[in-house]
């Protein structure tokens, strides 16, 4: 089932996601649902609060850019109750967008490494180390389950500067192929 994409603006964007363990009513539902949610969105990434829901739990498809990202080829995931360990120090800079956020890309600065620990789409634990792109998206997915986006990394000028076209998505003057759910 698709689900409806939460937009800029609504509190539960702004909310640290809770653990969640095997036993989460509805879990193989809502991870089936959150995969077609994506896909049909075009997005390589989805967090549980942007379809309403504050938990630890976030998906990623980075396959389709492993022409372009060779490190995305069969980057295909689930995460659940996870914790980012270690930050590399060296940022790259490059441009994001977000479901949430439609509309809008800017660059942000990101580590190129991290280390990880979370548990699967079986709950079974796993630790790993991901590097370029597969670290940009897993970071911006994880920043959703802290209660962060994207446009907080932006320079208080750059923050300005978009703050019309923020405000506008919050009032649903915006273009999406998806169904969004705007702040209340």
């Amino acid at each position: 089932m698709l689900l409806p994409i939460y937009v800029y603006g609504h509190p539960v964007l702004r909310k640290v996601g809770a653990e969640i363990g095997p036993d989460y009513e509805g879990f193989e539902e809502l991870h089936k649902n959150m995969w077609e949610t994506m896909y049909h969105s075009d997005g390589v990434g989805l967090a549980a609060p942007q379809i309403g829901l504050a938990i630890r739990l976030f998906v990623i498809d980075g396959s389709p850019m492993a022409d372009e990202f060779p490190e995305l080829e069969g980057f295909k995931k689930t995460f659940i109750n996870a914790e980012i360990l270690e930050y590399g120090p060296d940022k790259e800079w490059d441009s994001e967008g977000c479901l949430s956020i439609p509309g809008i890309r800017e660059e942000v600065p990101r580590s190129h490494r991290i280390r990880i620990k979370y548990l699967d789409e079986n709950f079974q634990p796993q630790e790993e180390v991901l590097e370029g792109f597969a670290a940009r998206i897993v970071q911006h997915e994880y920043d959703h389950i802290e209660g962060k986006l994207f446009v907080d990394y932006l320079s208080p000028l750059r923050k300005r500067l978009i703050k019309g076209k923020l405000n506008a998505i919050t009032v649903g003057k915006v273009h999406t192929d998806y169904r969004i759910r705007l702040p209340k």
